[in-house]
């Protein structure tokens, strides 16, 4: 972590290990490998993690692919990952209340709404949607810096085959392959 302008910055590649979520998975990578226990330790107890695979576990998920992390956080069904990194909301960094999905560490979903706390957010949006449709330069800073309104999320392994995404063809299924069950690189 590094500081600029009071505001605190992650530097994963100073970070002895650090987590990129998405949703109720979050890729947690670990720098060293004599650091990859107490890793797994400060992680085994938190609330809201369902299962931490490590590489066996990621090989029987199919998740084994060579970005992955060292290790995969599920989440409880009800429960998400966030990946707000700062404890004092006074130095979160300047893009936490932007909509700015580049250079953020891990997908925000509090993106999709507007902050309560804020009296004046719907005309900061109306200048800011203003200033665009005008073709210049402009900065939705709307978002809260508070992730309660979440209430749900995807992207957990599905608790039964019943659950998983369902395809509907008039051809035959096609024959899986090894290769093929996996996303491409």
């Amino acid at each position: 972590m590094h500081t600029q302008d009071g505001m605190e910055y992650l530097d994963p590649m100073a970070s002895r290990a650090f987590a990129v979520a998405d949703h109720q998975i979050a890729h947690v990578y670990v720098r060293r490998p004599e650091d990859l226990e107490a890793t797994r330790a400060a992680l085994a107890d938190l609330p809201g993690i369902e299962q931490l695979l490590d590489d066996e576990g990621k090989k029987t998920h199919h998740l084994d692919h060579p970005r992955s992390g060292e290790l995969v956080a599920i989440a409880e069904p009800d429960a998400w990952f966030t990946y707000y990194y700062w404890l004092d909301d006074a130095r979160a960094p300047d893009f936490a209340q932007l909509v700015e999905i580049h250079r953020k560490p891990g997908y925000d979903p509090v993106e999709l709404f507007m902050d309560p706390q804020d009296p004046y957010v719907r005309l900061k949006a109306a200048g800011a949607l203003a200033r665009k449709k005008l073709g210049m330069r402009y900065r939705m800073a709307v978002v809260p810096l508070d992730p309660s309104p979440i209430r749900g999320s995807h992207g957990r392994l599905p608790r039964a085959m019943t659950w998983t995404p369902g395809r509907s063809s008039c051809a035959p299924p096609p024959t899986p392959s090894p290769a093929a069950s996996r996303p491409p690189m």
